[in-house]
């Protein structure tokens, strides 16, 4: 990778309107967009690729984590949830005074290259317990941790705010969740590029990039999974490569290639060929770098507490709007 370049948006205001695993749905009757099984090879492949400090990974997670140092409140107990674990084990530093990290992961080997990490900077700051588990069947007991951290791992569950639900329900009451996934405008130069290959080589489209949820989900999903005082902000952060085949190649370190369930494995050479000289055409800086933009949206929420801030009742208003109006336009 040449470089990385960081463009930051204002927040986005959203108001607030057993050891056994826990499912929120019927698992049989759930829509199947991904294949975990797939995902998880993926995964343990990346295990072994991804660059000790990728630029990336380790900015989204010093910013989800930023976060933690806006609240008073310490987190005994946190459980980081799939996605970047080795740059958020790295990266905590004390942050929320943590005692006790459980890190969990649906690959296996995701798991021990993140416990070979640790055992290696022995750090004995805190209790850290490893574990392989499916985010879409948290096997963590209701109410059980204050904190949990979930970095660029969840955009890839099939039932997203069921996995969310879970996450509610795995925290104590007014324990924090913080998420970052990946937005709609993630790698939108590769869907472009991609497209017109496919329609140009092969006369139509299939899909190659994994669908992802946009901004105005968000809130949303944080409301519907029942947390309270929801927060939603988001970053791009645009990363400039050689080639669109080193694009791919960091995709595939860090586990983000396509894990669609329906989709066409084989992609033709021609059409290959055709994304990647169509990239080229369409996006190349001067220097000859190309562009990839990955779009970050992140996502607080807190589990229901009566010591939480509330809306006051509905026409409880002592003070009229046309009275403060009144007011202040005669002062002007």
């Amino acid at each position: 990778m040449r470089g990385l370049s960081l463009f930051r948006k204002k927040p986005l205001p959203f108001s607030t309107f057993s050891s056994a695993p826990f499912c929120t749905s019927n698992s049989n009757n759930k829509l199947k967009i991904f294949d975990r099984q797939l995902k998880r090879t993926q995964r343990d492949r990346a295990a072994w690729l991804m660059p000790p400090n990728d630029p990336l990974l380790h900015t989204v997670a010093e910013n989800l984590l930023d976060r933690l140092q806006d609240c008073k409140k310490t987190f005994p107990t946190a459980l980081c949830l799939g996605g970047s674990l080795q740059a958020i084990t790295r990266s905590l530093r004390g942050r929320g005074a943590i005692e006790k990290l459980i890190v969990m992961d649906s690959s296996y080997d995701m798991v021990q290259v993140c416990k070979n990490a640790v055992d290696v900077s022995n750090d004995d700051s805190m209790e850290k317990v490893f574990m392989v588990g499916d985010e879409e069947f948290l096997p963590i007991k209701e109410s059980s941790v204050d904190l949990i951290i979930s970095c660029l791992g969840l955009h890839w569950t099939n039932d997203l705010p069921g996995a969310m639900i879970q996450s509610r329900l795995a925290l104590k009451p007014d324990g924090l969740f913080l998420a970052a996934i990946l937005g709609g405008e993630t790698l939108k130069e590769l869907r472009i590029a991609c497209t017109v290959a496919q329609m140009e080589r092969e006369g139509g489209i299939s899909p190659r990039v994994s669908p992802l949820a946009q901004v105005r989900d968000a809130g949303n999903l944080l409301t519907r999974a029942g947390f309270t005082l929801p927060g939603v902000d988001v970053d791009e952060y645009i990363v400039k490569y050689e080639s669109a085949l080193e694009l791919i190649e960091h995709l595939r370190a860090m586990g983000e290639t396509n894990a669609l369930s329906q989709m066409n494995t084989i992609l033709n050479r021609d059409t290959a060929l055709a994304t990647a000289a169509i990239y080229d055409s369409m996006f190349a800086a001067e220097d000859g770098t190309i562009p990839a933009t990955f779009q970050v949206i992140y996502m607080t929420g807190w589990r229901e507490h009566p010591s939480q801030q509330k809306a006051k009742q509905r026409g409880s208003a002592t003070i009229s709007f046309k009275d403060i109006q009144k007011q202040f336009g005669s002062q002007n």
